[in-house]
């Protein structure tokens, strides 16, 4: 039996060693079109900056090696060129020689992955993405021939350029983002992806929003504004697409996302062939409808998965998978990334894409520290949970902070998968100590907020349908202290103090109040004070932190 397969990075190599590893008499092939396999394409951008020096640090296997440990027949500058899925061959095209052999498999895997959007630069200023080791090399020698301050233009505010930026700022560039969108990295909703603005623009980059770059000469790129940057360096991230021509043109179907539409076995609509990684639509877990995921760790799970079909089939039984071979589970969209200190973590669905589908939800903004407060060195982070207004189901999350992101949003992520409530969290036992995190963990107020918006203990409003509320003849009461209000305030607002609320509450108009504090919790009291005296109250979800956040384009806050 021999095994083909196409790409050799996470995917395509997760699948060539598990499968070697359940069946040591297979053949087993694996082309790649690039200089290099098993390399660490996650870790690109930070070998520009130096945080990883060593460029050998990024070249997790070599053919060699991987014959030597696994008996793979590993070839790298090998495309394949043609799949012909009835007689089950492959032409393979040796990118040094210009040779062409054809090759028979016995089963094939597809691990293309996704492609660079290419910008339309290329003839001009050096463009480069930063998805392969040629890349980086590339980019090196540009930077390294641009003197101590070079001029670098990155294009597209998504993970790779975020992290594009922050190393080009580790090696002394001058820096400026350029992004379609009127914000940066797109996932975030626009209250969460504000404070990263404010990062980036700290941090000295020249951040430009709702424009593209529309070509480039003479040392410069144009924008779609008519603004003309100098530049010595483009790095187009702006997007990528699936690698799925090889496919379609061997009949294997394409499905409505543009991804190699597979099955829960990751097996194609042409017999014999498997397709994995980033140019594969994956299910999404929220909806159960096709959706396209670039994650490494899936490309890494569904390359084992992949494996573990083929090892498990049994020809006499057409194929069918063997025992133990499970369907894949849907996938999240879990991601991570850090930016100037700054971490920003999302799973799931945003608001955006709740309000687009029509679907009725709940949300729920907080502002907790990483660890208790009174312990050195607790950092803010901004909380996110969107959350099914008829099944209390969690729909997704964001976080944007310090230290802590990263476990919250995996407990998230667990969460999630596992089917527990919004409500449920508030009943999670995680670990506990000052340094660590809270008596009240982050999730856990999460939980708890989410369960008092659920059973109606206090009606919230978000940030976004306070201005409308105002119009409606709303009273905004600012339950802050008068030092506060006095440093920063929402038009229109009354001041009167949480302490002085129960006394005063008389002083307010008939009719509905909103109240707000800093981040919401001093605001729930006032409104479980306010509704038992009688008054049609609600709390405005995240406080005033919440509010500047998702203002800060479209409305100033007087200060």
């Amino acid at each position: 039996m021999r095994t083909i397969i196409i790409g050799g990075v996470a995917a395509g190599m997760s699948a060539a060693t598990r499968l070697r590893r359940l069946d040591e008499s297979r053949r087993i092939t694996v082309y790649e079109r690039g200089a290099h396999v098993s390399f660490a394409n996650c870790g690109l951008p930070y070998h520009v900056g130096g945080v990883i020096p060593d460029r050998s640090s990024l070249l997790l296997q070599t053919p060699e090696a991987l014959a030597r440990r696994f008996a793979l027949e590993v070839h790298v500058r090998h495309e394949v060129t043609a799949i012909d899925a009835e007689q089950r061959t492959v032409t393979v095209r040796d990118l040094q020689t210009g040779l062409e052999a054809v090759e028979r498999y016995d089963e094939l895997v597809l691990a293309t992955g996704a492609a660079a959007t290419p910008g339309p630069t290329a003839n001009s200023v050096p463009t480069h993405t930063l998805r392969s080791i040629d890349d980086v090399d590339r980019v090196m020698a540009v930077l390294d021939a641009a003197g101590s301050t070079p001029r670098a233009v990155v294009v597209g505010a998504g993970f790779i350029g975020l992290e594009a930026v922050e190393n080009l700022l580790a090696r002394g560039a001058h820096v400026t983002l350029v992004t379609r969108g009127h914000q940066v990295l797109s996932p975030l909703d626009p209250e969460m992806a504000a404070p990263l603005a404010q990062v980036l623009r700290d941090a000295g980059v020249d951040l430009r929003l709702g424009v593209t770059v529309t070509g480039g000469e003479g040392g410069g790129v144009t924008l779609s504004d008519a603004t003309v940057l100098e530049a010595d360096l483009v790095i187009e991230a702006s997007g990528v697409r699936p690698e799925r021509d090889l496919a379609e043109a061997a009949g294997v179907a394409i499905g409505p996302t543009g991804g190699i539409r597979v099955d829960g076995r990751h097996r194609t609509s042409a017999p014999g062939i498997w397709a994995v990684g980033d140019g594969v639509e994956k299910v999404d877990q929220v909806d159960g409808e096709a959706v396209l995921v670039t994650m490494a760790g899936l490309a890494n799970r569904h390359g084992r998965a992949a494996a573990d079909d083929i090892a498990g089939a049994r020809p006499e039984a057409g194929a069918e998978a063997g025992s133990g071979v499970r369907d894949a589970a849907p996938a999240l969209g879990t991601a991570i990334i850090g930016l100037l200190g700054t971490t920003v973590a999302i799973v799931g669905w945003n608001e955006r894409r709740v309000r687009a589908a029509g679907r009725p939800h709940r949300i729920v903004h907080t502002h907790p520290a990483s660890h208790a407060t009174y312990y050195p060195g607790a950092e803010p982070m901004a909380m996110k949970l969107i959350v099914d207004a008829a099944t209390d189901r969690i729909l997704g999350a964001q976080i944007v902070g310090g230290a802590g992101v990263d476990k919250r949003i995996d407990v998230l992520a667990v969460a999630m998968a596992a089917g527990l409530t919004a409500s449920a969290l508030s009943q999670l036992e995680l670990a506990y100590a000052p340094a660590y995190g809270s008596a009240k963990d982050p999730v856990n107020m999460l939980g708890y907020v989410a369960e008092n918006t659920a059973d109606g203990t206090t009606p919230t409003l978000q940030w976004h349908e306070l201005d409308a509320a105002l119009r409606d003849g709303a009273t905004l009461v600012d339950v802050r202290s008068p030092a506060e209000h006095a440093a920063g305030s929402i038009p229109g607002a009354v001041n009167i103090p949480l302490d002085e609320l129960r006394q005063r509450h008389g002083e307010l108009a008939r009719g509905p109040v909103i109240v707000h504090c800093m981040v919401g919790q001093r605001g729930h009291t006032a409104a479980r004070l306010l509704a038992q005296r009688g008054h049609d109250v609600r709390n405005l979800d995240g406080g005033y932190r919440t509010w500047v956040a998702g203002t800060s384009t479209t409305q100033g806050a007087t200060t």
